[in-house]
């Protein structure tokens, strides 16, 4: 993949209609995948190496990010799926790479505002089932 300019990770929800829409003013975003190793090493092990279960461990993605609300209606959005402990469908679209699609709870959600500048937000996503992968 060549350099992407990194206004173009878009991160998206559902607004409760099936539609979605782009989290207003996202300034820095990050997506990261995980999953968990699950040891299978035995004394038959070859060589005393590790061995890895291929499929066992848990997988799970995080997406952060910061930014400014555009208006009080997102704001809202956001709020209001925190305090619900809301699980939402959300998307991330990846440049050049595809988009990826699924349950999503808001695990942190901070708000900090300096004196000469404008109120901006946090906010952190943990993946709350299977997601899907749709590439370009």
């Amino acid at each position: 993949m060549a350099a992407q300019k990194g206004k173009d990770l878009l991160l998206k929800f559902d607004d409760g209609t099936g539609n979605f829409v782009t989290v207003a003013g996202m300034r820095t975003q990050r997506l990261a995948l995980n999953a968990d190793a699950v040891d299978s090493t035995s004394a038959d092990s070859v060589g005393g190496w590790r061995e890895l279960l291929a499929g066992a461990g848990v997988r799970r993605a995080t997406i952060s990010g910061s930014g400014i609300f555009k208006d009080a209606a997102s704001d809202a959005s956001i709020r209001q799926a925190f305090f619900d402990g809301a699980i939402r469908n959300w998307q991330v679209v990846v440049p050049s790479f595809g988009t990826i699609q699924g349950l999503f709870q808001i695990s942190a959600l901070d708000w900090r505002g300096d004196q000469a500048a404008e109120l901006t937000f946090e906010l952190s996503l943990e993946s709350a089932g299977p997601l899907s992968f749709t590439a370009i």
